[in-house]
């Protein structure tokens, strides 16, 4: 059962309706987070500029699945783990990659494992990060763009994760079949 409202372009306060409309040209309809993001129509503004911010940022596809994933399964975000599965489908990112995400297991490079590694340690410390970490990230291939950009895409998924545990989003019909099982790490 949701506890906050799932908004339509008809149910959404006024400010809202553009930004859904928005939505529905990029993804044909409206998915249920921002049905939900609706509700406040600068939350749902500024999680569509961030997520196009960090879309348009210096990580490929596979690397933001990483990182998208990797805070998606550490917040155990019940919506946004599957959605995130879909979508890292239609990017055409390795299924082992996903699984591998959704499992806790190791990545299959050791870049991206520093990637993840790095995502997790910001995570998990609240942006505390010791030079030896920042060495490691650093030696794996990637610079302080990316580092910071890590933060980018973390305040994308505390927007949509937070959002996601408090009004418990129905998974969209599409991504249903990615969802988590009880037994499952994620």
């Amino acid at each position: 059962m949701t506890t906050l409202q799932v908004h339509t372009i008809e149910t959404a306060p006024e400010a809202s309706h553009a930004l859904l409309e928005k939505s529905v040209k990029a993804y044909g309809g409206i998915p249920g987070l921002h049905g939900v993001l609706a509700g406040a129509p600068g939350l749902l503004e500024a999680y569509q500029t961030i997520h196009q911010l960090f879309v348009d940022s210096s990580f490929n596809n596979e690397e933001l699945t990483v990182v998208w994933q990797t805070i998606n399964v550490e917040h155990a975000c019940h919506y946004c783990v599957p959605a995130h599965t879909g979508i890292a489908n239609m990017m055409k990112v390795d299924p082992a990659i996903t699984e591998a995400l959704r499992n806790g297991e190791a990545m299959p490079n050791e870049k991206l494992q520093a990637l993840h590694e790095m995502t997790l340690t910001i995570v998990r410390n609240r942006g505390h990060v010791s030079q030896e970490e920042l060495d490691a990230f650093y030696a794996a291939g990637y610079g302080e763009r990316q580092l910071l950009e890590i933060i980018l895409g973390l305040s994308q998924k505390v927007i949509s994760n937070y959002t996601n545990h408090i009004a418990n989003t129905p998974v969209d019909a599409q991504f249903k079949k990615y969802a988590c099982t009880a037994d499952s790490k994620s």
